[in-house]
């Protein structure tokens, strides 16, 4: 079992993140204010912390989880190799589509943390929302295989 830890939304493209205490998540819309939050296989990402702090320690540097640009930030969660499978946050129900690609952004941020973040899908999952709700910081989170999220 792990925890929600962490919200943040982006108005817009290269808009800096906003952190939030609790946020309503729809089918339609993803986390409510986020702008890529549309329907489809990256309506959401989550980061987990373990694997954000390996990837600060290979930079050699602490930075604040919002420098990856994930929605969520969970811990006690291992994402690796987990497409398929749901992730329950509160009353929220997320399927996993598969690993967050790290993109040459990260390096603009800090040079290496693309690099970093690419063994054991360090740079998080994608998913899309299979059962929509609100959550708030301190949910517990659970990871499933999808047929036992049925």
């Amino acid at each position: 079992m792990g925890r929600l830890l962490g919200i943040a939304v982006r108005g817009a493209s290269r808009a800096p993140m906003e952190t939030r205490d609790t946020v309503h998540i729809s089918r339609d819309t993803g986390l409510e204010g986020d702008y890529r939050g549309k329907y489809g296989p990256r309506q959401i990402t989550v980061l987990s912390q373990e694997a954000w702090q390996a990837a600060c320690q290979d930079v050699q540097t602490e930075l604040p989880w919002t420098t990856r640009r994930a929605n969520l930030f969970v811990s006690g969660i291992e994402l690796a190799r987990t497409t398929r499978q749901v992730l329950h946050i509160g009353p929220v129900r997320l399927a996993i589509t598969g690993e967050t690609d790290p993109c040459e952004r990260m390096d603009m941020q800090h040079m290496g943390l693309r690099q970093a973040l690419v063994p054991a899908w360090r740079g998080g999952v994608t998913c899309f929302v299979m059962t929509p709700g609100n959550i708030r910081l301190g949910d517990e989170v659970q990871l499933l295989p999808s047929s036992s999220a049925d």
